[in-house]
């Protein structure tokens, strides 16, 4: 009898750990609850991905976007579709008890039918730096990892402050993300953050538009010293270098910077920081 009763209090110990409900707010204002932790998770969009492990959840996903490479792990999960277009059978199939999914990177209409479907769903959004920490401790509460989500925030919140530099004068540089149609990044991104914390200055901060489509002339217009892309995107001298007047054309100033570092607000971000900060560095000598 004894024994009887231990046993049933070791259970009654142990079952909020497996089984306690879940509450969380999302980004899109709306309440999400659900009677325990899910235990398959489909996500749609390759940084929610990477988050979801980093908190520990990476055994409860069972489905992700197409473009989920990191970490390696995630490579040989189901693939439901991507920003483009999602295939709802086979995220059906997979029976998920919790989706997730990235509010800029979905078309309304595919988020309109995932509810309309009755799955749960989990919208969340990423413009700044903070939103890294942010996330990782509501992706962390909502998949039953809240203390690993915590203890991700606090260290990517640390990691930031390290990379910290100070300039008198910023060095006045322009993101090219893509040639045709030219297009950077606004003060809203979180790649114009990460610039001024490296002690530089986006030429195109003013603009509210996250990834603006600018004119050749306004570049020149702005005059940046260092033009820096992503390892993603084409080759910048090619195009620039006929532009004699341009400052960063006469310091032979141009860098390319890894794309899945920087362009995913995850936790990797902070090695693309870094290595733009060490470009920053040398050209602001």
């Amino acid at each position: 009898m004894i024994r009887r009763i231990l046993a049933c209090c070791l259970l009654l110990l142990a079952w909020p750990a497996h089984a306690a409900s879940v509450r969380v707010v999302d980004d899109a204002g709306r309440t999400l609850e659900l009677s325990r932790p899910p235990q398959r998770i489909v996500t749609l969009a390759p940084h929610l991905t990477e988050l979801l492990f980093a908190v520990g959840a990476g055994a409860q996903v069972v489905g992700v976007d197409s473009a989920s490479d990191h970490p390696r792990a995630a490579r040989t999960l189901p693939r439901v579709g991507d920003a483009h277009r999602l295939n709802f059978e086979r995220i059906l199939a997979l029976k998920p008890d919790l989706v997730v999914v990235w509010l800029d990177g979905q078309r309304a209409a595919d988020l309109h039918r995932l509810g309309s479907l009755g799955m749960p769903v989990l919208r969340t959004r990423a413009t700044r730096l903070d939103d890294v920490a942010r996330l990782l401790q509501v992706l962390g509460e909502a998949t039953g990892h809240a203390a690993a989500g915590e203890d991700a925030a606090r260290d990517f919140t640390a990691g930031l402050a390290a990379l910290k530099r100070a300039r008198r004068v910023p060095l006045p540089v322009f993101y090219q993300v893509w040639d045709r149609p030219l297009m950077t990044v606004g003060g809203r991104h979180w790649i114009s953050e990460a610039l001024a914390l490296c002690g530089a200055r986006n030429v195109f901060a003013d603009l509210g538009a996250a990834a603006p489509v600018v004119s050749r002339e306004a570049v020149l217009q702005r005059a940046p010293a260092l033009i820096v892309g992503g390892s993603d995107g084409p080759g910048l001298r090619r195009d620039w270098m006929k532009f004699t007047s341009l400052p960063a054309t006469q310091r032979n100033a141009f860098a390319r910077v890894d794309a899945d570092r920087l362009h995913r607000p995850t936790l990797r971000l902070l090695e693309g920081i870094a290595e733009l900060c060490a470009v920053v560095d040398v050209y602001a000598r």
